[in-house]
């Protein structure tokens, strides 16, 4: 499968924390750690688990950083 998302990120899931409708996903990438929030049909299907190995792809419009002081770009 061919995919033109060009930011991705290894790492190994260290949560999945299931709601309702959605799953919060822990994973470690290098020496951070990475959330993100899919459905939970979608963990479900990929059969999310703790320290299995995963692929992030990240696609984003927008990145907003914020300072220590509060300040917001």
């Amino acid at each position: 499968m061919a995919l033109s998302t060009r930011n991705r990120l290894r790492g190994r899931v260290t949560s999945v924390v299931k709601g309702e409708a959605a799953a919060k996903v822990s994973l470690d990438v290098g020496d951070s750690t990475m959330v993100a929030l899919i459905t939970r049909e979608s963990a479900e299907e990929l059969g999310l688990s703790e320290g299995q190995e995963v692929v992030a792809l990240v696609k984003a419009t927008d990145v907003m950083i914020m300072t220590e002081d509060g300040g917001l770009a």
